[in-house]
This record gives structure tokens, sequence and C-alpha cells, in this order.
């Protein structure tokens, strides 16, 4: 049976080149606004998703991100930020990218196609059955990261995907599929526009939620955030006035003895 991509259809609108850019613009703003709609029907197997990753990572596994070209980059995103966001250690969320760091920034030619390089990314961090491995492909038929998933489950370690058509490869080859599926894209086939969006989308859900879970925010706030730069540190010390009604001063003080406003609340008492 021959598997339709969704995300490979042809597009709602035509001759995109006769448009005026007022029409442009409110033509994709229209598109997007149709991607949370998306994910939210998708919200059950985000869940499903999150609840096993906390259980891995509360065992001491890791989260890993694979994908290719926009995927893969948006992976990357999410696992870099986690650290300076959340304070977790550098190699507890990573972000893998066929055709490797280069390709962050530069298209590296058919490292996509390559259905044997995942297993070997994967095997560089000692990965195991404690950990827990996501594949992103909007089209869901990417070979390198289907290689990944193939690896996986020869190993046991379970996976995850976040695709954007119903029923993929990809979906049926991994513990816990993802479908956002959020229909041809204005320009045909441009999966970064709303199927990247949509990725990002459950990205952040994801990270966020497990992160939450494993006791990394207290109320709304990122207590464990590194204090990297000058507005990191202001807003470590607006916490601690908040809570601790306490001034800019003494506030400073105390990240400076005890690092982070975490370790602040948990060895100050006013």
């Amino acid at each position: 049976m021959t598997f339709n991509k969704i995300t490979e259809s042809a597009s709602h609108y035509n001759s995109l080149e006769e448009m005026s850019v007022s029409e442009l613009l409110i033509n994709i703003n229209r598109e997007d606004q149709t991607v949370p709609i998306a994910v939210e029907k998708a919200l059950p197997q985000i869940e499903n998703t999150v609840k096993k990753i906390v259980s891995q990572l509360k065992d001491g596994g890791r989260l890993f991100y694979i994908g290719a070209g926009t995927s893969g980059r948006l992976g990357i995103l999410d696992a870099s930020e986690c650290p300076p966001t959340y304070g977790v250690p550098f190699d507890m969320v990573i972000g893998l990218i066929a055709g490797g760091d280069i390709a962050i920034r530069k298209a590296v030619e058919n490292a996509e196609d390559n259905t044997e390089q995942a297993a070997i990314d994967l095997q560089a961090f000692d990965i195991n059955s404690n950990d827990f491995v996501v594949g992103i492909a909007a089209s869901g038929t990417t070979p390198y990261v289907l290689g990944g998933m193939h690896f996986c489950k020869e190993n046991n370690i379970p996976t995850a995907c976040i695709t954007c058509n119903p029923e993929s490869p990809l979906a049926l080859s991994v513990d816990f599929p993802i479908e956002v599926v959020v229909g041809p894209e204005f320009v045909t086939g441009s999966s970064r526009m709303k199927a990247g969006t949509a990725q990002k989308l459950v990205l952040n859900m994801i990270s966020t939620a497990t992160l939450i879970q494993l006791g990394k925010v207290k109320g709304n706030k990122m207590v464990h955030m590194k204090l990297s730069n000058d507005k990191l540190v202001h807003r470590a010390q607006m916490m601690l006035v908040d809570e601790l009604q306490i001034d800019l001063i003494e506030a400073k003080k105390l990240l400076e003895i005890y690092g982070n406003v975490d370790n602040v609340l948990k060895n100050h008492t006013k």
C-alpha cells in the first residue's frame, strides 16, 4: 500500500508569486493558526510520552532527540535550552542531527538518507535501555531517523516520534507515536513552516513538562536556572525579593553564597 504524505500534498493556495506582501502574510498567518489545534488533538499521545520520559529520567536515563534538517535543528535547540533554563546536566537532554554538528548551520548532502548513521551516533553516547529516544521527522519517512528507531527497538530502548503524517513508517516503528497532522504547507512541501512549528510546540511541551515533573520549577519560577548573564542574575534576585520579602542587596549576597535560587530557598529562611 502506498503511503500518502500529507506534508507533500499541494498547497491550498496558488499563484503565490502574484500575491501582495499583505496577502502573503495574511494567508501564512491563517495557516499558522491551525497548528495549535492540531497539537491539541495529539495531547493524549504527548501525555503518554512525557510520563514515560519522566520515568526513564527518574531512574537515571537520558533523553535523546534525533532528526535531520529542520527537525534535527529543532531537537538540538530544545536540548540546548534545558541546561541553562533548568540547571540540568548537559548530557541529560541530547540532540543529534544527521550530518553532525556542521549540519546545524549548513545542509549536509544526503546525510538524512543514511540508515546506519543514527545508530553510530547514539552508540557514541553509550546509549542503553535506561534512556529514551524521540525521532523527529515531519514526513515520518526519514531514513536516518528510521534507522535510529530500528536500532533502539533491537536494543530495548524506548522510543517516541514527532511526525506530521498519520500512520507513517516512523509512527508505526516507535512505542509512543505523536502525530500532529497540520495538513499541506502554504508553500507545497515546505515542512519547516507549519510542520516545523508543530514540532517546536510539542518539543516545548515535552521538555518543559518533564523537567517540571522532575522538580526543576517552584511555583512558576525557574529556580534552577544557571545565572549566566545579567538578565538572569537580576531575574533570580527578583525571585528572592518576592519569595523572601528581602531587598536586592540581600538577594545578591544570598545568590553569591548559594549559587542559584533553589539553593537559597532550601538553605535560607528570613
